[in-house]
């Protein structure tokens, strides 16, 4: 079936069994959803929304949803799956809204919405109520360093490495991130410091839009950089730096990117965004199965979405990682989750996790209240209503919270007790 008559026959099957039919005929391994919400009572309130996303391999299930008609199969044939050049331009679009020639909502930064909603990133310094729907996948990052730093042998746990690299240079290490308060920064940050490298003080974070970091490393602008695929992989593939470490190596299974869109959007057209969100969620089935990673490798690569040779992208997603060091592993187990292992479920744990981190470096007051913040913004009620509808009730965690945390450095993590975990924590903004 070409990808014209696919798209055509789930057109045409929406709202039908036949449409769960084909999910499952194109390569699902999973239990396809048997219903639509595109007629009848369930209906959306509008037939489209305006969606952002960056260069990156984890907006895949958006591509996806997109490509492969499932958002047309839930009533909404009209959204825009549309690309933005920097996450700064996603804050961006969103403070305007679609009505405004911006995005109803995005592939985002997990941080992003709670910090949009804290008021502490916009451009007009007042608050844009977000809500997270849904986490896209779960690891899948690295941090890479440039060929200079090969005899320094850096890995996740190398204090030693670290050091010299920073005493080599004669100067700050410099260290290009994504956006301040992202994941990246946290993760570069957490990285550092748990090898004894004040990010602050020791070191210069630089923001460095994802497609960018590979050319930028090339003509010197930094000696280390934190960001999604496949631009780590690149950077190997073209010889100019190697793999540090997955960031699956620091957090195991830890959260990346999420689902996110303006509260006023979803509050004003719920049945829409539930819409949206099986979508989504039946895309990220897709994107798991291993029978269709090459069909998403080519479909992400082509130049209006990632704009990247399959060689880039195919790699990690099959967990083969030549870290371009003379480590090369098969079958990483830090290899990027869509679905499976609970990767799409946003835990408001791992959300409390993002916003007593963004305490620590400064990017939220000390005295946030971190619980309101985080039942403000991650909707994880509606995440369990659109599983349900998709026929996906095994796949709803019996809690909100994943527990404690543990992190490369034996570091825990308590969501019940974020305070204990930032007094145990030497290196720090915060007083």
């Amino acid at each position: 079936m070409s990808n014209l008559s696919r798209r055509k026959f789930l057109i045409t099957a929406a709202g039908s069994a036949a449409g769960a039919m084909w999910l499952a005929a194109c390569g699902s391994n999973k239990k396809a959803p048997t219903a639509s919400t595109a007629a009848g009572a369930g209906a959306p309130e509008v037939p489209g929304a305006t969606l952002g996303f960056i260069a990156l391999t984890d907006s895949a299930p958006l591509i996806i949803a997109k490509e492969k008609g499932l958002f047309a199969k839930h009533g909404m044939p009209e959204v825009k799956v549309v690309k933005q050049t920097s996450w700064a331009v996603t804050r961006d679009n969103l403070e305007l809204g679609s009505a405004k020639g911006g995005i109803d909502g995005a592939h985002i930064l997990s941080p992003m919405p709670l910090l949009l909603t804290a008021g502490k990133i916009t451009k007009s310094k007042q608050p844009l109520p977000m809500y997270t729907l849904a986490r896209l996948n779960t690891q899948g990052q690295a941090i890479s360093a440039s060929k200079e730093l090969l005899d320094e042998k850096l890995t996740i746990d190398n204090k030693a490495g670290l050091a010299t690299a920073s005493k080599g240079l004669g100067r700050k290490i410099k260290a290009a991130v994504t956006f301040p308060g992202g994941t990246h920064d946290l993760w570069m940050r957490y990285w550092m410091s748990a090898n004894g490298i004040d990010p602050n003080k020791d070191a210069d974070l630089v923001v460095i839009p994802p497609p960018q970091m590979v050319a930028n490393m090339q003509t010197g602008t930094m000696d280390l950089f934190c960001v999604g695929e496949p631009w780590n992989q690149r950077l190997v593939n073209k010889k100019l730096g190697y793999t540090v470490a997955q960031t699956g190596e620091l957090w195991d299974k830890h959260p990346e990117k999420s689902f996110s869109m303006r509260a006023d959007w979803v509050d004003k057209n719920p049945k829409a965004a539930k819409a949206l969100l099986m979508a989504v969620q039946e895309a990220q089935i897709w994107c798991q199965d291993p029978a269709n990673l090459d069909e998403m490798c080519e479909i992400i690569s082509k130049d209006k979405y990632i704009k990247a040779p399959v060689a880039d992208i195919k790699p990690r997603l099959a967990g083969n990682v030549n870290y371009g060091d003379g480590r090369d592993v098969k079958n990483s187990p830090y290899k990027m989750l869509f679905w499976d292992s609970n990767a799409s479920f946003p835990y408001k744990s791992h959300d409390t996790w993002f916003v007593t981190e963004d305490m620590r470096w400064g990017y939220l007051p000390a005295n946030t209240d971190i619980d309101a913040l985080v039942n403000k913004v991650n909707r994880a009620d509606l995440w369990k209503e659109a599983a349900t509808a998709i026929g996906q009730q095994a796949a709803i965690p019996a809690s909100d919270s994943r527990g404690k945390e543990t992190f490369f450095d034996g570091v825990v993590f308590d969501p019940e007790n974020p305070k204990a975990y930032l007094d145990s924590l030497k290196i720090k903004a915060m007083s």
